[in-house]
């Protein structure tokens, strides 16, 4: 392995028109054979500074080395060329082609095409460093993380040395996290230099050699990981101490807010995605769901939203204002939002359900209220009061409430998702991974929000992926695998090793049944 640096920079500067400055003369280093974190809030200029360094942004100020001398990076081209790839959040795949047709694609190498020849790359590839992918698999046949697995598997198959990946873990299972991180490990083996930008702070003393922590768009510190803790990575990142307890309260006298009775659905290829789905969210407590990915979570907040068409079952509100029972199974997802009914859904692509990208801030307040505007005109005053107080309260980092929201980073786009749903007075609050992608700090501000509505008599669903945080937020905890239910466990006396046995179907109701078999045999 060679000694030095991979990457410098030096006075990195980068301006958005006069008034934001999302780099300020930034120096970082990347040695050869590491792996390299980039800790910051959301909006502190993690991905705009990576973007330079991929070709996508030219930097205004300051220079850039690689392997000792200094380039000049005006298109990911050029990044290719000095072997550095980046792997972005959204990947960028055409679904209908295969693995190694997407990895392949755009490179022009002045061989003769061969398809057959490119798949015996790519198996070499794969077998080296760990992977687990079928070349000839077609992209919308794939799991998420075999999709992430094909985009870096793009970057090394055109040589990349130094790799960049965005959150490579917002939306992976732990298993899958862990198979990510042995490839990643085999990859500095073989001296590749790595830079990884997370928000998560274990994963960080997991994984990584080094720190780099940004704040507001400057370089604070780059410190060893093994001489550093996560309580001063977050007091860099923040500029302050910053509690990271979860204060959980009783539930003070909870009520039955919704019911869900047997509930059957079917995907459109006939697949099985809930089954038998029985339990009962109330008013006052936080209600968790814990499974792997697509063991039916999502379907089942989109059926009691009404987003989803049920086979069978029936999902009751019990409504605080008149007391009367309603089923939700009946309505449209109009009729469900009137009652009070929020869903406040993250799903991989942020901006895929509940906020338009093109239209600002202000604009995606009015989306809930303009229905109930009087005639041609509508109320903007209020929308813009709304986005201003997410803005404050949630410390959105925007340069005004009429910036579109593609413009903002993809933590700040949670922040004015969630902060509009918990504005809006639900009686039933769903949110799903509603902290995916988001800084440390903001989390446990959305956690706080969580447990005052709660407090508030709130019925509080919360879909997480992180088993630490659902067992510190979480009343009751309902585990979740392959469409059914394992077990509803209390938040309070459970383990984060029961969750995860429950999670694969091994311990619970299913063990138990086995064990009485056992025993009458």
């Amino acid at each position: 392995m060679k000694d030095g640096l991979a990457l410098q920079l030096k006075g990195i500067t980068k301006r958005f028109g006069t008034k934001v400055v999302a780099n300020n003369n930034v120096n970082l280093d990347l040695r050869y054979g590491e792996i390299l974190a980039v800790l910051g809030e959301n909006g502190s200029g993690k991905t705009t500074l990576m973007n330079m360094i991929s070709g996508i942004y030219y930097p205004d100020e300051g220079q850039i080395f690689v392997n000792g001398e200094e380039v000049s990076i005006r298109s990911p081209k050029d990044a290719f060329d000095h072997k550095i790839g980046m792997i972005h959040q959204h990947f960028k795949l055409v679904d209908l082609f295969t693995a190694t047709e997407n990895i392949i694609l755009g490179i022009n190498d002045e061989k003769k095409y061969s398809l057959a020849e490119a798949e015996k790359n790519v198996r070499e590839i794969t077998e080296h460093y760990g992977f687990e992918i079928d070349p000839k698999k077609k992209i919308y046949n794939m799991a998420v993380s075999e999709k992430q697995t094909v985009e870096i598997l793009k970057v090394l198959y055109r040589g990349a040395d130094i790799l960049i990946l965005d959150e490579p873990t917002a939306v992976l299972t732990p298993q899958e996290t862990e198979k990510l991180f042995a490839v990643l490990r085999r990859m500095r083996e073989d001296g590749k230099s790595i830079i990884i930008i997370t928000h998560k702070l274990h994963e960080v003393m997991s994984i990584s050699d080094r720190v780099a922590v940004l704040r507001h768009g400057e370089h604070i510190a780059t410190v060893e990981t093994a001489t550093t803790t996560e309580a001063a990575l977050t007091e860099m990142m923040v500029g302050k101490k910053v509690s990271l307890n979860i204060e959980r309260t009783e539930p003070d006298e909870p009520v039955d807010r919704l019911e869900v009775r047997d509930v059957n659905c079917v995907s459109p290829d006939g697949i099985k995605v809930l089954d038998h789905i029985s339990f009962t969210a109330k008013g006052g407590e936080i209600l968790g769901i814990a499974g792997i990915a697509g063991s039916g979570q999502r379907q089942l907040l989109e059926a009691i939203a009404g987003l989803q068409p049920l086979e069978s079952g029936e999902i009751l509100y019990h409504n605080p204002q008149n007391g009367q029972t309603e089923n939700l199974r009946n309505k449209t997802p109009q009729q469900i939002r009137d009652l009070g009914v929020r869903l406040s859904f993250v799903p991989e692509d942020r901006l895929g359900m509940g906020l338009v990208a093109n239209m600002d801030i202000i604009d995606n307040m009015m989306l809930r209220s303009y229905r109930r505007g009087a005639g041609v005109f509508v109320d903007r005053k209020k929308p813009k009061d709304l986005a201003e107080t997410i803005i404050q309260d949630l410390q959105v980092v925007t340069p005004s409430t009429t910036t579109p929201v593609r413009r903002l980073s993809g933590g700040n786009v949670q922040k004015v998702l969630v902060g509009r749903e918990i504005a809006s007075s639900p009686t039933v609050l769903m949110a799903a991974y509603p902290v995916r992608g988001l800084d440390i700090n903001s989390s446990f501000t959305i956690y706080r929000l969580l447990n005052d509505q709660k407090q508030s008599g709130v019925a509080v669903v919360f879909v997480g992926e992180d088993l630490d945080v659902l067992l510190e937020l979480c009343d009751r905890i309902l585990v979740l695998c392959g469409g059914k239910i394992s077990d509803i466990v209390d938040g309070r006396t459970a383990t984060k090793e029961q969750l995860g046995l429950l999670m694969t179907k091994v311990g619970g109701a299913e063990s138990s049944k086995e064990e009485e078999v056992t025993t009458e045999e």
